[in-house]
């Protein structure tokens, strides 16, 4: 009986773990993605990038200040295990040395400055350890899925460990000159491309939106006359809104963020050039009041993201408590925030240049089947004999052994790498202050993680240049008017 017993309770065990490891698979592919065909594995890169992320925070505000400190259960833990505690406490203190007040050659002042400084310093070599590592790998993988577009989805858990694999060796890899050298200045050249590339593809975007909406509101007066106000009223309504959200977002800036003269100019500024935008592009036949409303709203929300990174308790009503809540809340919301970036700016609407392009719709051709020319998209190019389009159910498979639907979806995999690669550039520079060491950010901890006053300067100089890009748009035709800009 006891025999019979102990069977039944071992079946019945491997019988609930069967079904767990089943139900988790099955979430698993549900929340990231399966390998199917037509898939594309952006789903599994973006959990990827959110599990550096969350190494990036741990290393920089537990791991790296416990091993300089020599403290914490990770410390602990390497050190119990022979001959690892002092290669892993040198290859993350000696760049930092000279932060350390009681060392000899440091100078970083005294006592809990120092202290803090020398924190600063191993917690950012923490975080570009994990970066550096996303970096490389969705480097490599775009030159491989150039080659072969179908890795992009497959063997995941093989990726997975190899990165948690990597992720240990490199505690044991000095922060210099591989982390905090060659990396370092690296992430900032990866990190300023990525920043360039988000206004132009943000100004791109705005300009299609309004040519897809007005080329939808001529289409359906083609179809039937009168039938397009719908869409023009639409275009006017979300002016409507957008400038109207404009409006608002100021007045509760300018009072809730006004204390501080730096934030006053940085409203002051906004201000004035959302009214410069809307009265230049009022003042010309070029770019549309949409356009001018999306970016001016954009212009504002980054107004808002720099003032909400000011450092200054006395500037910044939006700081946590550096507590228990304020800590778990500061890094829910980073996470959550870097996450959304990376899936957000890995669209393949954003990978594909012909998506990127206007939508011109073609008209319908002539009930008798005739194409008089009248409804010729001059925008769409010319097929040779291998790129024509067929009609029906698409059965042939590539030269590759795919299908051409799959061969569609998986054009651009080799793209979502390199944005993926520059978004974890950026994510490092976000989390490390673009690198500094400073002390001058009296706020920038675990509540805090993106605050900073270099944080602020870039935003500074992202908004500026996205109002720049647009109001050069706008100019250009006027300057140059022998040019073709469209």
């Amino acid at each position: 009986h006891r025999s019979t017993s102990n069977i039944m309770g071992q079946t019945l065990s491997l019988a609930a773990v069967y079904c767990c490891c089943s139900a988790g698979a099955s979430l698993c592919n549900s929340c990231f993605g399966t390998t199917a065909t037509g898939t594309t594995g952006r789903k599994r890169s973006v959990l990827l990038l959110g599990l550096v992320i969350a190494f990036s925070l741990w290393f920089q505000y537990s791991v790296g200040p416990g091993i300089v400190s020599q403290s914490g259960w990770v410390w602990k833990t390497y050190r119990a295990i022979p001959g690892t505690g002092k290669l892993v406490y040198h290859a993350w203190y000696d760049s930092c040395a000279q932060y350390d007040g009681n060392n000899e050659d440091g100078d970083g002042g005294e006592g809990l400055h120092s202290e803090a400084l020398l924190e600063q310093c191993a917690g950012n070599a923490g975080v570009l350890r994990p970066t550096f590592l996303a970096t490389f790998y969705f480097l490599a993988n775009a030159i491989a899925t150039r080659i072969v577009p179908s890795l992009n989805r497959e063997a995941w858990p093989a990726k997975y460990t190899i990165f948690f694999f990597g992720l240990l060796v490199s505690m044991f890899v000095p922060n210099n000159p591989l982390f905090s050298g060659i990396y370092l200045w690296l992430a900032r050249l990866g990190a300023g491309i990525f920043v360039v590339m988000q206004q132009v593809i943000l100004i791109d975007v705005a300009y299609n939106w309004n040519d897809s909406w007005v080329e939808k509101a001529n289409e359906a007066d083609r179809l039937s006359y009168g039938s397009g106000t719908g869409w023009l009223h639409a275009i006017v309504g979300v002016c409507v809104a957008f400038y109207s959200s404009c409006a608002v977002a100021i007045g509760l800036l300018y009072t809730h963020f006004a204390d501080c003269p730096g934030n006053t100019w940085v409203i002051t500024l906004t201000l004035i050039a959302v009214i410069g935008l809307t009265a230049l592009q009022l003042a010309g036949t070029e770019g549309s009041l949409l356009t001018s409303s999306i970016i001016s709203l954009y212009s504002v929300y980054l107004c808002f993201s720099i003032v909400s990174k000011n450092p200054r308790g006395e500037c910044n009503p939006r700081l946590g408590k550096n507590d228990v809540w304020g800590i778990t809340i500061g890094l829910l919301l980073t996470i959550v925030s870097l996450i959304w970036t990376g899936w957000s700016w890995s669209a393949e609407a954003r990978l594909d240049v012909n998506a990127v392009q206007a939508a011109k719709s073609v008209g319908p051709a002539s009930a008798n089947g005739n194409d008089n020319g009248e409804n010729l998209n001059l925008d769409v190019p010319f097929l040779n004999g291998e790129e024509a389009g067929t009609s029906g159910l698409v059965t042939e498979r590539g030269s590759n052994g795919e299908d051409g639907t799959d061969s569609a979806s998986l054009t651009n995999v080799w793209k979502l790498n390199i944005v993926m690669a520059l978004i974890s550039c950026y994510v490092a520079m976000i989390l490390t202050g673009w690198g500094t060491v400073d002390g001058l950010d009296e706020n920038h901890n675990a509540a805090n993680p993106t605050v900073g006053r270099w944080n602020m300067a870039i935003l500074g100089l992202s908004q500026w240049l996205a109002i720049g890009l647009y109001a050069w748009t706008l100019v250009a035709p006027r300057v140059f008017p022998d040019r073709d800009f469209s």
